[in-house]
């Protein structure tokens, strides 16, 4: 993946975190950095993922282990502000370039559920050093995301 691009991975079907996750790998194994920031998804078991670094970091902000379409609206209220900080560690990061690739996953799942602006998002990402690179991921592709995009893969079941 060349620095600086912007690579999309949505769709109905499943693989896309799995094909972030592998672009990752292969970007930390040649000795790149990582940051993966996870949205709307259940806790990882962090010593699973603490094995990863320092080159490959995940940054969870959600404070409940469960999957955000598994809670109560007060719950829900509750993430939303934990996922606005979330967007806000994003935001520095790619101002900063602290990393050569920055994993959003299921960040179009909280734009999707309102956790944030659609502009917010095209906003942030317009801000990335020409050192980092990002890679989203989630179900539905907004058009003004599509338009800022290097690659986008619509990933699909066909059987």
């Amino acid at each position: 993946m060349d620095q600086g691009m912007l690579q999309v991975y949505y769709g109905n079907g499943e693989g896309k975190t799995a094909a972030a996750l592998g672009h990752a790998l292969r970007l930390a194994g040649r000795g790149g950095t990582v940051y993966v920031i996870p949205f709307l998804k259940e806790q990882i078991n962090t010593s699973f993922s603490d094995r990863f670094e320092p080159e490959m970091k995940f940054f969870r902000f959600e404070k409940s282990p469960s999957a955000f379409d598994n809670m109560n609206e007060e719950e829900r209220e509750e993430e939303k502000k934990n996922i606005q900080n979330g967007i806000n560690f994003a935001r520095k990061v790619l101002a900063t370039g602290e990393c050569d690739l920055l994993v959003l996953d299921e960040v179009l799942g909280a734009v999707n559920e309102g956790m944030f602006d659609e502009a917010e998002l095209v906003n942030i990402l317009s801000q990335r050093s020409s050192s980092t690179s990002v890679i989203l991921t989630g179900r539905k592709l907004p058009e003004s995301i599509r338009g800022i995009a290097d690659n986008v893969l619509n990933i699909n079941r066909e059987k």
